[in-house]
């Protein structure tokens, strides 16, 4: 069985720059890379619970586009610039997946790109139910 390769954009001009995507689905399977705390106007949003809970709603919103949500989330990785901001960041994370329960990793980096950011999201999805489709 060969599945499509489907390539999720949330509009970021570096993507065809850089060669990235926000999210990747192929057939139930969706990766979602580090996602940065970046608002809509593009500037960072607040301090460290303020940018997870934005890193989480640009994750949902590629999720959506690709056809799925924050229930079909099996990985969450949280990407921190000081591991003494993991229990603020646990707690926005608890908010959205305390029933779903992926699996997890929480680490500490130097730092970002920007280096605003002090938190990055990244998850992995399959999408339920979705070999009853075919």
């Amino acid at each position: 069985m060969k599945f499509d390769r489907e390539l999720i954009s949330n509009g970021n001009p570096k993507e065809a720059i850089v060669g990235f995507s926000r999210a990747v689905r192929i057939g139930p399977f969706i990766s979602i890379g580090g996602t940065a705390p970046v608002g809509p106007d593009g500037k960072t949003v607040g301090y460290i619970a303020a940018q997870t809970r934005q890193c989480i709603e640009i994750v949902r919103a590629a999720l959506e586009q690709a056809g799925s949500g924050l229930h079909d989330v099996v990985r969450t990785r949280v990407i921190l610039t000081d591991i003494a901001n993991w229990k603020a960041a646990i707690e926005v994370r608890k908010e959205f997946f305390k029933e779903v329960r992926p699996v997890d990793t929480i680490m500490a980096i130097d730092r970002f790109v920007n280096p605003e950011w002090l938190v990055e999201f990244e998850a992995d999805a399959v999408i339920s139910g979705w070999g009853e489709r075919l």
